[in-house]
């Protein structure tokens, strides 16, 4: 006689090793101490901020390199305080909201190349455009537990089809963009780095 299956379905649960997310460091982003900036160097500076994101930093493992970051940004938060850039900003010329809402980053890997200073290489999509970008992070606070992480990526625009200009305005076709994110582990073990 056979024994029923779900005895064998618990059997086969209580043998296996299984992977709970008990068992990987749990993280939330305080957004009130967290940022996302911009900067383009240009003959009329244009920097600014965006209002409105959303950020997760989740791990399968206290191993650090099983992070995966996401950021996803309402783009017609911009803020330069300048309502002429940012209209300008928010046009089909360059952001273009209307059509493309979001800007987002998923990162894909995460190498830590050193004590406190990892690198996220991801899709980064605006405009509807997706490409593999990096983001180079400096970790400060508590390893492992918490902190603040602070890293650059720095793209063209033009890959992404911001061709136009500003009128009498010259705008390099570099932007950087800075993100700080406040981060603060609520269960789950350390984070384990590299030495």
């Amino acid at each position: 006689m056979r024994p029923p299956l779900n005895i064998l379905c618990f059997l086969v649960s209580a043998l296996l090793p299984s992977v709970t997310r008990a068992e990987a460091p749990v993280f939330t982003i305080v957004k009130e101490n967290s940022s996302v900036t911009f900067f383009v160097k240009a003959s009329v500076s244009i920097k600014g901020t965006f209002d409105k994101w959303d950020s997760t930093l989740t791990l399968t493992s206290p191993d650090v390199t099983t992070a995966v970051l996401t950021i996803k940004i309402q783009a017609d938060s911009v803020n330069t305080g300048s309502g002429m850039k940012d209209g300008k900003l928010k046009s089909k010329d360059f952001f273009n909201v209307e059509q493309d809402p979001l800007i987002t980053f998923v990162s894909k890997k995460l190498e830590q190349n050193g004590p406190n200073t990892f690198v996220f290489t991801g899709d980064f999509t605006i405009r509807g455009v997706t490409k593999t970008e990096t983001l180079a992070f400096t970790l400060t606070g508590q390893r492992g537990v918490g902190g603040t992480i602070k890293g650059t990526m720095s793209f063209n625009r033009k890959d992404f089809g911001m061709n136009k200009g500003i009128p009498f305005v010259k705008i390099s076709d570099h932007v950087d963009v800075t993100v700080k994110l406040k981060v603060k582990k609520t269960s789950g073990p350390v984070v384990s780095f590299k030495q």
